[in-house]
Order: structure tokens, then sequence, then C-alpha cells
């Protein structure tokens, strides 16, 4: 009985640490702590400890709404190794017009130590996987 509780809550700890791994929302403070600054910043200086990925989106979007769950079976695939967030950017205005994001779903992949790079457009999981190993993830 004793065993059967000890698998049982190892079971929970680890279902619940894996369903942590996911698509993280950004306000736009959060964004300035942990992605760029770019009230204070004139330069590109990435904040994070990873590489990291951020879809920019709308609610209404429908090519969004289709690459959500792309994005969160990607941050599952990829965790411990690349940050996945998102932005609302009716919600986040502010960075929407810092970074002057007009046409949606928005990519921007930003490794950790370059300039990151915008893609615009729903892409298929594939293509954005290739991404990530080619220009992400340092072997």
């Amino acid at each position: 009985m004793q065993r059967k509780l000890i698998l049982f809550a190892l079971v929970a700890f680890f279902s619940v640490s894996l369903s942590a791994q996911s698509v993280n929302y950004l306000t736009t403070d959060q964004f300035k702590t942990k992605v760029f600054n770019y009230t204070t910043e004139k330069e590109w200086k990435y904040l994070g400890d990873k590489p990291c990925i951020i879809d920019f989106y709308t609610t209404w979007c429908g090519p969004c709404k289709m690459l959500a769950p792309i994005m969160e079976q990607l941050a599952k695939e990829y965790a411990g190794k690349v940050y996945f967030y998102k932005v609302d950017v009716e919600q986040e205005r502010e960075i929407a017009q810092a970074f002057q994001i007009t046409s949606f779903p928005r990519i921007l992949y930003i490794p950790k130590s370059d300039k990151p790079m915008m893609q615009i457009g729903l892409q298929p999981k594939e293509e954005i996987k290739a991404i990530i190993d080619e220009h992400l993830i340092t072997k």
C-alpha cells in the first residue's frame, strides 16, 4: 500500500512538472525583464539564460489559433532548452508598437547570444523545429 502511494506521488509530481513546461504568456513588464528592455536599451541585449521563441498573436486570428497547439507541443519537446512565450498584441500594445507588429502570427526567434530573427505567418511544426535546431540550440 505504501509503495502504491509513493508511486502515485511520483507520477503526480512528474506529471505536474512536465505540464509546467508550456508556453508562458508575457506582459509588457515581464517582456522588459525577461527578454529585452526596449525602453532603456538602444542595442539588442537579450536578458534570458536560454534561447526563446515569442509568438505574437491576437485572439481573433485563425492562423494564430492553429499555431497555438504547435507551440505547446514544441515547448514540451524543448523543455529546459528553449523558453516559449506568447504576447497578445491587443493586450500588450506597447510591445506591438516597439516591434512594429501589424500582421499575425509573428514568431520571434531569439538565440542566446545573437540577433533575433522574425518570421511572419503560420509555419509548419517541422519548419519551426528546423529553425530551433539550426539557430537556437547550440550543439
